[in-house]
């Protein structure tokens, strides 16, 4: 019987030669694969990996036959690719790629990744000296001959999501902007997932701020008439996607932790904004920023009753335990203004970086 059904699929399968094509006739290859043959199946042992910035990681993936208990055939190369998934689930970012002797990394994460390679079927990605960009979903893909399948793993950071506006006031950034603004202190735009977090872990805000994907959200865990009623549940407000250039709002930024020392300078005097500048740098330091600020509240629980000046001319200062004339209600990096840079006199924040 199996001889008949091998017989009647050569007949189908063949073709006479077309005139035009005769140079073609000796490359035709028809591949028909038992349904009992092997399968590749890709899986990654680990659904979500944690991390920090500055850290290393691994992100799990490898590759097996359904039908046999080896690695790979033998008879095609494996190929290898690793890619970065995007919010609108059209674009992928290339990571990774290889192929026997053949290895290429791109972007940012050129000589920061490389595959792990424990045995002949782990295709498990490591990547080095960890940054704020790279959290996000990736996908592995494994291909070999016709054969390819993929496994998807989440790489999440250890920090915090806090909202920013600019001197100029609430609404006053467009999305590049916000961009910009996030980076400028010492922080990324943030993703939904990290704003949805924040929101479960208390964070409350009532001004809508741009997310990395484009939308514009803001996180609600006391419902009031100003937040959309008191008669609304508590949740993230979603208002939608909106013009990257023209419109305008606020932004959530994410920070992670940092490599240096956080810290309030002890001065004999209070200081201007210049005169603060100065004091840090001839401390050796830096005026801290304000995505630093929160990494100190938020991962080391740095306390501190005093106001004192940051690098965006905000005034600031850190609460993690709450008393009376230091946030008696709750733990927050508490916000005092933008004052004037020459004529008012705080304290300061500096930071300074380690080698």
């Amino acid at each position: 019987m199996r001889s008949l059904l091998f017989l009647v699929l050569i007949s189908i399968c063949w073709a006479e030669p077309h005139p035009d094509n005769s140079s073609l006739e000796h490359e035709r290859i028809i591949h028909i694969q038992e349904e009992n043959g092997p399968r590749l199946l890709v899986v990654a042992e680990q659904m979500k990996v944690f991390t920090h910035r500055g850290g290393n990681v691994t992100l799990p993936c490898k590759f097996y036959h359904e039908h046999t208990s080896t690695a790979g055939s033998g008879t095609h190369k494996i190929r290898v690719k690793w890619t970065k998934l995007t919010s609108d689930y059209l674009k992928e970012v290339d990571v990774f790629v290889s192929m026997g002797h053949h290895k290429k990394s791109y972007g940012n994460y050129q000589g920061r990744v490389f595959l792990k390679e424990s045995s002949e079927n782990d295709a498990s990605l490591i990547i080095t000296d960890i940054m704020l960009e790279d959290y996000g979903r990736y996908k592995c893909e494994v291909i070999e001959g016709l054969e390819d399948d993929t496994a998807v793993v989440t790489l999440d950071l250890e920090g915090v999501v806090f909202p920013y506006s600019p001197r100029l006031g609430r609404y006053n950034l467009n999305f590049h902007e916000a961009q910009q603004a996030c980076r400028d202190q010492d922080a990324v735009i943030a993703a939904f997932d990290q704003l949805y977090d924040a929101w479960r872990g208390g964070l409350d805000w009532c001004n809508a701020g741009w997310l990395s994907d484009g939308s514009v959200q803001y996180p609600i865990t006391k419902p009031r008439e100003p937040c959309g009623g008191r008669n609304t549940v508590p949740g993230v407000r979603n208002y939608g996607f909106w013009d990257k250039d023209k419109s305008r709002y606020d932004v959530f930024c994410f920070t992670s932790n940092f490599n240096g020392r956080f810290y309030y300078l002890i001065h004999p005097t209070k200081l201007t904004y210049d005169e603060a500048v100065q004091a840090c740098l001839k401390d050796g330091a830096q005026i801290a920023k304000v995505g630093q600020i929160f990494a100190a509240w938020k991962l080391l629980g740095y306390d501190r009753c005093d106001a004192g000046w940051l690098a965006d001319g905000s005034v600031r200062y850190p609460i993690s335990r709450p008393r009376k004339r230091c946030s008696p209600n709750e733990a927050a990096v508490r916000f005092v203004g933008f004052p004037d840079k020459k004529h008012k006199l705080y304290g300061v924040y500096c930071f300074r970086a380690y080698n």
